[in-house]
C-alpha cells in the first residue's frame, strides 16, 4: 500500500510542478491555486476562520492539493483506470467549482484553460502510474 501512496504523492507533486511552472511563465493559463484558495477560505468561514496572509493561504492550499491529489492518485491511478482517473479528475476541476459556489474563471474561463486543466490532471495520473510501475 505504501508504494501506491508514494506513487500518488509523486504524481501530485508532478502535477503541481507543471501547473506552477506554466502559471508563473505564461499568461491566460489555468490558475488552479485560485480555486483552491477560495475553497479553503470558504470552508474556514464555516468555523469563523480565514487565512488573510497570501503566502500562508498559498502554502496551505498547496499542501492540501498535494495530499488530496496524492491520495486520489494512489487509489485510482495505480490501477488499470489510471488515464480515466486523470481525465475525470480534470473534468471535475473544471465542472465542479461553479456548482460549489466558487469562481470557475481560473480554470474554465476559456476552452484553452479547460483543456489545459484536464491535461494537468491527466499528466499527474500518468506520472503516478509510471512511478508505481517502477517501484512495485
Amino acid at each position: 500500500m505504501y508504494k501506491k501512496i508514494l506513487a500518488g504523492l509523486g504524481g501530485a507533486i508532478a502535477l503541481n510542478l507543471l501547473h506552477e511552472t506554466i502559471r508563473k511563465n505564461f499568461d491566460n493559463v489555468p490558475q488552479i491555486n485560485k480555486v483552491g484558495e477560495e475553497a479553503l477560505n470558504k470552508a474556514l468561514d464555516k468555523v469563523d476562520m480565514k487565512i488573510t496572509d497570501k503566502d500562508q493561504l498559498y502554502a496551505a492550499t498547496l499542501a492540501g492539493d498535494v495530499i488530496g491529489n496524492g491520495m486520489y492518485y494512489a487509489t485510482t491511478a495505480t490501477t488499470g483506470f489510471n488515464m480515466i482517473s486523470g481525465i475525470m479528475m480534470g473534468l471535475g476541476a473544471v465542472a465542479l467549482p461553479k456548482k460549489m459556489g466558487l469562481n470557475d474563471d481560473p480554470v474554465a474561463e476559456t476552452t484553452e484553460k479547460k483543456v489545459m486543466t484536464v491535461a494537468y490532471y491527466l499528466f499527474g495520473a500518468i506520472v503516478t502510474k509510471l512511478i508505481y510501475d517502477k517501484i512495485k
